[in-house]
């Protein structure tokens, strides 16, 4: 996961304590980080305005040419002659989801050609409806982009966004387009099974073994979203902790793809050489099925990451502390609630990584 991934994870599983903890540490806008108040308030207009569309402009010109970053906006920022540009005070967005609104529809008309890659996320909201939005801008792997205020090809430069010098414009016109490979999760299922349907989950020497156990299982796929070829596609699973003796990870349907051995919990595969996926094609590497006992005694933990050749890996991670593994293995097997509602909260909450 790239710094600015980080960045922005973190505001969507932290929320505003994240923004307390930037002001509290007086965390400095950097590389990835940018901190901006907006001047959009809807009082005398009815759009985004021309200062948030020039900031956001060179932010995604900026951000897109160089390895990424996010904008928090909602945030004032002070000059500190020692340290830089930090974080000071929190200026809540006016009426955070209809400015949410204004920046989307913004977006694709700031840059040519336009970035359909940059997200947004709510990091919270108070009851007036006032609030924080972060915009996460990926590096651009079709770029250079050029803003559409005025006309210049912006890069990251310390905590600012510069006009490109020639030089450098001149080699991304030169730079040859790379592949980007982005992780697709598909054929998602969860449900209480009965031990016997499992070849004895549980040994017969366990006293009073529990009747059920839940099996969720789900396609690591992966799709081409750039407009070159990709080549020599490859995935690498490590399965860290399991949660429990009986728990188990399995990893299943890969026989067409190469599979180099590795350690023990350990998957690696690669496409085979005359393999080529065109852009916009997908590719099932594996499919995956994880067992939960309700024998739960420690941390659920598995790392991965998916990539080709010449292109920027791209990491994901399943974490489940093992006091909501222990909740979430009783809910399912009570069988109360929806399998949807259920994979919901898996993916949403417990797997990291752009889906």
């Amino acid at each position: 996961m790239s710094r600015a991934e980080d960045i922005f994870q973190k505001l969507i599983y932290f929320g505003e304590d994240a923004i307390d903890e930037f002001i509290i540490n007086q965390q400095t806008e950097e590389l990835f980080l940018d901190f901006k108040q907006a001047v959009s308030t809807g009082k005398n207009f009815t759009t985004l305005h021309r200062d948030d569309r020039k900031n956001l402009a060179k932010a995604i010109s900026g951000f897109g040419n160089s390895e990424g970053g996010v904008i928090l906006w909602g945030v004032e920022c002070s000059r500190d002659v020692e340290i830089g540009d930090v974080a000071r005070a929190k200026v809540k967005v006016k009426n955070v989801h209809r400015f949410l609104s204004w920046i989307e529809n913004a977006i694709s008309g700031c840059t040519i050609p336009s970035h359909n890659k940059v997200r947004n996320h709510i990091v919270s909201c108070d009851e007036n409806g006032d609030g924080f939005l972060a915009t996460y801008i990926p590096k651009c792997d079709i770029g250079p982009l050029m803003t559409t205020t005025n006309a210049s090809i912006y890069i990251r430069s310390g905590s600012n966004n510069v006009p490109a010098p020639y030089s450098v414009i001149a080699g991304m016109f030169g730079r040859k387009p790379q592949p980007n490979v982005e992780l697709l999760v598909d054929n998602r299922k969860i449900g209480a099974l009965e031990n016997a349907e499992e070849d004895m989950l549980y040994p017969k020497s366990i006293d009073n073994p529990p009747e059920q156990y839940v099996k969720l299982s789900f396609a690591l796929k992966a799709s081409n979203t750039s407009n070159v070829i990709a080549r020599e596609l490859y995935v690498s699973c490590t399965t860290k902790d399991t949660g429990g003796e009986y728990n188990k990870v399995r990893f299943l349907n890969y026989n067409q793809m190469e599979s180099i051995t590795g350690a023990e919990g350990q998957l690696n595969l690669i496409t085979r050489p005359e393999l080529r996926l065109p852009p916009r094609g997908i590719i099932r590497f594996c499919n995956v099925e994880i067992i939960f006992s309700p024998y739960i005694d420690s941390d659920f933990e598995l790392e991965g990451v998916i990539g080709a050749e010449m292109s920027m890996p791209k990491d994901f991670r399943i974490c489940i502390p093992k006091n909501k593994l222990r909740s979430f293995v009783a809910r399912v097997i009570r069988g109360e609630e929806e399998e949807s509602v259920l994979l919901n909260e898996f993916f949403n909450d417990y797997f990291q990584g752009e889906l």
